[in-house]
């Protein structure tokens, strides 16, 4: 299993904060939003006496209100369509299981969420990469590098809408040609809709549970971590009005019984949080990313992606190793007192040696603090011995 570039540098950043250095988490999506007090307020005043199992797929209640969910996003499907999942981890697990056999092949645009490499390992399933660049603010890739690159062992391509970690918003274009393809190569599209709430600059997520004629092809994974800031609620769902793929994954979700009662309680009332809730936190994203952008131009000799959703941004720096930069930074660096923590971007990627000069930051933190963070990392790169 291969280690999560997100998470594999925690103990370098204890080892800092115990010797007093304040540490500016820049390398994880935990938002710092308020999760919606409804949600709060569903496990602090229920009346639940037997916190007993749920059925595998999920309460039934709370699958027709997150059909009802959808519908208001013009993706009409019926509960019977939704398996509840522990987390959209979970969701892509079953996916990977349910889809394809020890062998067989995904292919997948990169960067992209580093945890697909960790699901595909443990499927067996190889994941085929299609690099994406920095200088087109990673957009699709050429419809034709996809085509070139399926064999007879290909089952899915595989995308994240708006993208973990590039922040790239797919057009509703590139949707049509990604549905085109796997159609006439009889392939599942399954796209990783997480952060479909968070899109920016008017712009509009288009889902590819809306595309007419993919029924059979297209599955979603979904989550409430960072729709609610939610994370540790660990819920999920997968999505698709393909029977046979809910009969499979139902079999891997019986094998872990039932997703988590309570959480599903939570998950459920926060589906009655009002729209001004989401108006106001994409404003706040969209301040953020744009604070973010403004002073990291002011850095001598880096380049970066604008990010068009979700809250993650790629940034291109001017080292040799960005693992190496980033544990710099938690070991020999501080600036009055402190220093940032970043997720080095080489293992969002599958190709060896891509990524190796980049970052992801995740702007999940108040404005000020962003700020700070950015003088810090401009400082520690002129600092830098092996800039």
């Amino acid at each position: 299993m291969p280690e999560s570039p997100i998470r594999k540098l925690v103990p370098f950043a204890e080892e800092a904060k115990e010797r007093g250095v304040d540490v500016i988490h820049l390398n994880i999506g935990q938002p710092d939003i308020k999760t919606p007090q409804v949600a709060l307020d569903a496990v602090r005043n229920n009346d639940v006496e037997v916190l007993s199992y749920s059925r595998t797929e999920g309460t039934d209640q709370y699958r027709k209100k997150v059909a009802a969910y959808y519908a208001k996003h013009d993706v009409k499907v019926s509960h019977k369509d939704i398996i509840v999942t522990t987390g959209g981890s979970e969701a892509l697990a079953f996916v990977m299981g349910s889809i394809a056999d020890a062998g067989d092949e995904v292919i997948i645009p990169e960067p992209f969420y580093a945890n697909y490499n960790g699901f595909a390992v443990a499927a067996g399933v190889k994941v085929v990469p299609i690099v994406s660049d920095i200088e087109d603010n990673f957009a699709l890739p050429p419809i034709e590098e996809f085509e070139k690159s399926i064999t007879p062992r290909t089952r899915a391509i595989l995308i994240c809408n708006p993208g973990n970690p590039t922040g790239y918003l797919y057009t509703k274009e590139e949707i049509k040609k990604l549905s085109a393809l796997v159609k006439k190569h009889d392939l599942f599209l399954v796209a990783d809709e997480v952060y479909r709430e968070f899109a920016y600059d008017g712009l509009q997520h288009y889902s590819i549970l809306q595309e007419p004629g993919l029924e059979e092809h297209s599955i979603v994974v979904d989550s409430v971590s960072k729709r609610y800031s939610m994370c540790g609620a660990r819920i999920g769902f997968l999505v698709t009005r393909n029977r046979a793929v809910i009969t499979t994954a139902l079999k891997f979700a019986q094998a872990r019984l039932s997703p988590p009662t309570y959480a599903q309680i939570a998950s459920e009332a926060a589906l009655e949080t009002p729209q001004s809730y989401f108006d106001e936190v994409i404003e706040e994203y969209t301040e953020r990313r744009n604070i973010l952008l403004r002073e990291l131009s002011r850095i001598e000799g880096i380049r970066v992606a604008r990010p068009q959703g979700a809250f993650y941004c790629m940034v291109e720096l001017p080292v040799k190793d960005a693992d190496e930069f980033a544990q710099w930074l938690l070991e020999k660096f501080q600036l009055d007192g402190q220093t940032v923590m970043v997720a080095p971007a080489g293992g969002f990627y599958a190709t060896e040696g891509l990524g190796k000069n980049q970052i992801r930051i995740a702007y999940v933190l108040e404005k000020d603090r962003l700020i700070r963070a950015v003088d810090i990392l401009k400082e520690a790169l002129k600092q830098y011995p092996s800039a």
